[in-house]
């Protein structure tokens, strides 16, 4: 179902009423200078989304500006923060929306959002329980061990998410190349445009 309206975003969403008129998607995908200022942008943001975001886990975890309150570090840094986020969700849409089958088909984006919504939830945990007593540790050097274990859940995530974006563009296992069970299975090969291929070169 996922992939069915995936595919007809791909292929129809905005196609002209010709044969070889592009969809939407096929626009954007084939659109090199458009295409490379949304990637140049998506990096860019999410440098500094994560940027801030370490800067913050970091003092939580006690390494940096011990001197400084977490909740002055943070107010100052939190704009800077909602607006790396938002431009990194408009541009990674945008990315996604020009090759959505692919995105659809690969274990590191599939990897890149269990880790997404890992971080978010670890989010809403330290939001929402976590920083409730904030004003009792606001000014202490080391914060309780909840908002450390937080700080290195949160770094550990963003780490884990920008690596699997990053491991994206490289097509090691990519769907119709031999691959073992798993990566077949995980990938779902067999409903991809290339197929399911195993390790001897077999179509599966």
């Amino acid at each position: 179902m996922i992939r069915d309206f995936l595919v007809w975003m791909a292929t129809q969403l905005g196609k002209g009423p010709g044969e070889y008129d592009p969809s939407w998607s096929d626009s954007l995908a084939s659109s090199l200078n458009f295409w490379g200022l949304l990637e140049g942008t998506h990096v860019l943001t999410l440098m500094l989304f994560a940027g801030t975001i370490f800067v913050v886990d970091l003092r939580l975890l006690g390494l940096i500006f011990k001197k400084t309150p977490v909740s002055v570090l943070s107010d100052r840094i939190l704009p800077l923060t909602i607006f790396g986020m938002a431009i990194m969700v408009v541009t990674g849409l945008a990315l996604f929306y020009a090759k959505p089958l692919l995105y659809y088909h690969n274990v590191w984006f599939r990897l890149k959002l269990i880790f997404l919504a890992l971080a978010f939830i670890n989010i809403m945990i330290f939001h929402f329980r976590v920083q409730r007593n904030v004003a009792a540790w606001d000014t202490a050097p080391k914060p309780p061990t909840s908002a450390r274990v937080s700080a290195a859940a949160s770094l550990a995530c963003w780490i884990l998410v920008i690596g699997c974006g990053r491991f994206i563009a490289y097509d090691w296992f990519n769907c119709g190349k031999p691959l073992p069970a798993w990566a077949n299975a995980i990938e779902e090969c067999k409903t991809s445009e290339t197929g399911a291929v195993d390790l001897k070169g077999n179509p599966l």
